[in-house]
């Protein structure tokens, strides 16, 4: 029985609530035999899926597992194509790195990657992220998408929003973009984001677009640098979280949001963007190879350059800086 097959498996069993469903009907309706029916049941067991089997009566699924992998994410993913290929490992080095991989071998646009632990997890200018452990989503996703390679740099801004409409809409927090690619709630850092791309001078041939976000780890976990500059969704909200549940309603928007993008531009984006704006109209200082100086936030450009003024009341354009906030 194929991967794909089993997804239907568990979606038929799923199906029929407290009912049982014979093995007769399962071979017939996924048209394999009732032997390799009881396989796959085991091998689903392994998973972490509990069923019951009463002869005569057939079989009940019980419960699905709490554990991450690519059947609990799967079923019950209600996407048209971002998603229908996920690659996950219990553990890896880097989703980032394995997406690469994938890309320059063909991987399909909108094919997911991702891990319980990373254990050599990265952002922006390689600076290392703490994710070798299971309490968050690691996750990479290869697009490809019909645009020219100077509107690549939107999309570090565009996933920002969409993450953070979706997370504030499932866990009911405030939370707030750190231009470039960080979101915070109450000053501190939940979430990054990294997008990586390879292109010609005309066309792009794939994005890879990573994220990490800290779910349900608690302030122990993390290293005691970060501790007071790191928290997570449970830290914030005092609870919980399925983290599948957050990866398919993620997955679910993400999908919806990318083709309003394509469709309307980047405008709504930004202007979603300044409502959530980390230090919006706040005092930041600003540090390039050129000069050093005290700044406001004001906004940031259609192609994603943060706008400030300076300290001389002069409007200033930043692509790149190191930033004290």
């Amino acid at each position: 029985m194929t991967t794909n097959k089993r997804h239907e498996l568990i979606s038929l069993l799923a199906e029929q609530d407290d009912r049982y469903i014979s093995g007769q009907a399962l071979s017939e309706k996924l048209q394999v035999s009732r032997t390799a029916i009881w396989k796959h049941i085991n091998e689903l067991k392994k998973d972490g899926y509990q069923f019951e089997s009463v002869p005569k009566k057939g079989y009940r699924l019980l419960a699905k597992p709490k554990k991450l992998n690519e059947s609990t994410i799967k079923w019950g993913l209600d996407t048209n194509w971002l998603g229908k290929h996920i690659e996950f490992r219990q553990e890896m080095a880097s989703t980032q790195d394995l997406a690469h991989t994938l890309a320059r071998k063909g991987a399909e646009h909108g094919t997911v990657v991702t891990t319980n632990k990373q254990l050599s997890g990265r952002g922006r200018m390689d600076r290392r992220w703490v994710s070798d452990h299971d309490g968050g989503i690691w996750m990479s996703l290869i697009l490809r998408p019909n645009i020219p390679p100077h509107q690549a740099s939107q999309m570090t801004l565009f996933v920002a929003v969409t993450l953070v409409e979706t997370l504030e809409r499932v866990t009911g927090q405030q939370i707030q973009i750190k231009w470039p690619n960080d979101l915070f709630i109450d000053g501190k850092k939940i979430s990054g984001i990294l997008t990586e791309m390879q292109a010609e001078l005309e066309a792009i041939q794939y994005l890879i677009i990573g994220f990490g976000i800290n779910v349900n780890q608690s302030s122990e976990d993390f290293p005691e640098v970060l501790q007071g500059k790191s928290s997570s969704l449970r830290i914030e909200s005092g609870q919980e979280w399925n983290r599948q549940v957050i990866i398919q309603n993620v997955l679910q928007d993400f999908e919806i949001a990318y083709q309003t993008y394509l469709d309307t531009g980047f405008e709504p984006i930004r202007e979603a963007w300044l409502k959530h704006a980390y230090k919006l109209n706040e005092k930041i200082y600003v540090i390039t190879t050129q000069e050093e100086y005290a700044a406001t936030v004001k906004g940031i450009t259609n192609d994603g350059a943060l706008i400030v003024l300076n300290d001389k009341n002069v409007e200033k354009v930043i692509y790149s800086a190191e930033i004290i906030w």
